[in-house]
């Protein structure tokens, strides 16, 4: 089993130099222009034998720690440290493995330092972890839960004087056929999208669009998804719209749009496939390994200080065990959209 003690000044000493080394953020220091020598001469001689590469250390050992990710960002608090090193520590001691933090500055810089061994505990967006699911690089352990739920769905919005054919029950709750026959009306029309980075606002539905084979005849990027709500109900600046579920009901409507439930219908809904964010673990770690650092984040969460570290290094409050067949359905519509991964990320 690895080592799990270490004196503090070395674990000091060596999260220092993760988190300003790990990630490739050095200082570039300036060094004298050497005086020019005269080049040698090459004579023959036997070649040197070939030395055998040394073996890589075993991952959570004192020479290859696995490193536990902060929440990118490019100049962390102190705050978000201390709790990085409250859950490493915990991690270690329920674990036996060794743990060190590190600090990337964006989550390109971090799905890079995956790709490259130099993160293996991460909490990542939606959309980061599609692409770095895409690269083969994560597997999920932990799925944030807001009100009791991982995942949300979205929904297809139309005027109800615009002519076009209902395909959701709102009193059963439920679609009355596939997306395939109750979009195809959407053909050649213009879409209201909530903005270019919105999973529910314009992503997941143009994905659930395209995988329907539904060319739509353009679309118009308003400022949020109360906006395509106030667009719809509006008429005349798209023909239909996709929010969140259900965005109709939303307290800031409810002085100037207050009928807005009934003026605006849903056409089609979207089934609650969209993840908020999670935390995985490089998918290259053993599965034992993997299993025990999630035990050991749950057993972190089940106390106070661990709940509120959590809150303060990646904002979760709750969270549940959850498998690489639960996105499914979220990493397929996201390749139907056709959108760069990249640059969703923020």
């Amino acid at each position: 089993m690895p080592h799990t003690q270490q004196s503090c000044k070395t674990r000091k000493a060596f999260l220092f130099l993760t988190l300003l080394f790990t990630l490739g953020c050095s200082l570039t220091s300036q060094t004298p222009t050497p005086t020019p020598q005269p080049t040698a001469t090459l004579e023959a001689t036997s070649a040197p034998p070939t030395q055998s590469p040394r073996p890589t250390p075993t991952a959570g050992s004192d020479q290859n720690p696995l490193l536990l990710a902060l929440a990118p960002n490019p100049h962390p608090s102190a705050d978000a440290i201390s709790a990085a090193n409250q859950l490493a520590a915990f991690i270690e001691k329920q674990s036996g493995y060794r743990v060190s933090a590190v600090a990337p500055p964006s989550e390109l810089a971090l799905i890079d330092a995956l790709e490259k061994g130099n993160a293996h505990i991460v909490s990542l967006s939606p959309y980061g972890f599609a692409l770095a699911s895409e690269r083969r690089l994560v597997s999920p352990l932990l799925a944030r839960t807001l009100d009791g739920k991982i995942f949300y769905g979205a929904q297809f919005i139309v005027n109800r004087q615009s002519g076009f054919a209902l395909y959701y029950d709102e009193a059963r709750g439920e679609n009355s056929a596939d997306a395939a026959v109750a979009l195809r009306q959407f053909a050649d029309k213009k879409a209201c999208w909530s903005d270019a980075t919105s999973p529910s606002g314009y992503a997941i539905p143009l994905g659930v669009l395209n995988q329907a084979k539904v060319k739509i005849g353009g679309g118009a990027f308003l400022d949020g998804q109360i906006d395509v709500v106030r667009g719809v109900y509006a008429a005349g600046i798209c023909d239909f719209g996709a929010t969140f579920i259900d965005a109709r009901k939303s307290p800031a409507l409810e002085s100037s749009y207050a009928d807005a439930t009934d003026k605006v219908k849903i056409v089609w809904r979207i089934p609650e496939i969209i993840p908020y964010e999670n935390i995985s673990m490089a998918s290259a770690l053993p599965f034992e390994m993997r299993r025990a650092v999630e035990s050991a984040i749950l057993d972190f969460a089940l106390t106070p200080a661990g709940k509120s570290a959590l809150q303060t290094l990646y904002g979760f409050d709750e969270m549940r065990h959850i498998s690489d067949d639960a996105y499914a359905e979220f990493l397929k519509y996201m390749a139907a959209s056709g959108l760069n991964l990249a640059d969703l990320i923020k």
